[in-house]
Parts: C-alpha cells; structure tokens; sequence
C-alpha cells in the first residue's frame, strides 16, 4: 500500500472512531465494560496518545533523526498483510501502558483533533524521508517513516475491532 493509499485508510478509521465517539453516551464511556478490560474511554486515550507518539517517531525519521537498522520479518509480513496476526491478545507496551487514563469523551474529541492536526503536516514531508533511517518501536524493533504511517494504520484498526467486542458486550 501507498503513502496516499494509507493516509486515507488512516482517515476513514478515524472518522469510525470519532462517529462512534458520537454513539457513546458518556456514562458508558467511562465504564470498564461488562467483559472486563479497557474501558472506551482508556481505549481512546490509549490510541490516540500511541498514534500521537507513533507521529512524533515517524516526524523524527523524516527529519534525518534514527539508525540505520534492519525491520524483522515478521514486522515486514505484519505491514504488508496490514494487521496484527489474529487469535492472539496483545498487550500494550510497559511505557504506554502505565501512561494509560480515562478521558471524557471530550477530550478524547481533542485528542483526535490533535492526532489530525499533526498528521497532515508529517505526511507532507513523508515523500523526503530516507528509508534507511528507522526509530525503535517497543514491540516491533525498528521502523522508517513509512513503516510508522502505515503501523498506525494497522494499530487504530486493531483497536478499532477492540472496541467493537466492547460494543457487544454491552449487548449481551
């Protein structure tokens, strides 16, 4: 897949993300959901501030920053099927995980705004980064700044499913 053809990807999950914010009354936002785990609130936090530092890494690779370093390939595999293998529970990295809070749906509003305002300037640079430079993700080893578009892709989609299993749950 292309630089456009992930960035509008990007864009339609994240207006899922922000119609369902709209579906979600604010009291079920901030409850943990009756199948245990995250509740949406976290969920949002979570994805939001993850994509939010996915950016930064990939802004700092387009800006000469990072190493030159070799992509594993189950990493390449998992960015070219554009998802995380499935029947398998992930579990957020340490360093995000003890970042993890509730938010209100409001600012869980913002924090998306904030994820687009910042997008759409580091995808206008994207087409100068050198593949070769690479920053350390905590899970999957070393990604360039194309690799970084297209993981935060694939990450808001998997929580995108996420969410989904809370929907339901709430249903049953």
């Amino acid at each position: 897949m292309g630089t456009a053809k992930d960035y509008k990807k990007i864009q339609d999950i994240v207006a899922s993300y922000k119609n369902q914010l709209d579906q979600i009354s604010e009291e079920t936002f901030l409850l943990s959901p009756p199948i245990g785990g995250w509740s949406y609130s976290e969920v949002y936090f979570h994805i939001f501030d993850a994509s939010m530092l996915s950016l930064t890494e990939m802004t700092n690779t387009i800006s000469g920053k990072g190493e030159r370093k070799p992509t594993a390939f189950i990493v390449k595999v998992i960015l070219f099927f554009g998802s995380l293998p499935p029947g398998k529970k992930y579990k957020a990295p340490k360093m995000l995980a003890t970042r993890l809070k509730k938010v209100s749906k409001t600012e869980a509003a913002a924090l998306i705004d904030q994820f687009l305002l910042e997008l759409d300037p580091a995808l206008k640079k994207i087409e100068n980064a050198d593949k070769t430079l690479k920053t350390r993700h905590p899970k999957l080893g070393y990604l360039n700044a194309f690799q970084w578009l297209r993981f935060i892709g694939i990450h808001l989609n998997h929580h995108l499913q996420q969410l989904q299993r809370i929907e339901e749950s709430y249903q049953r």
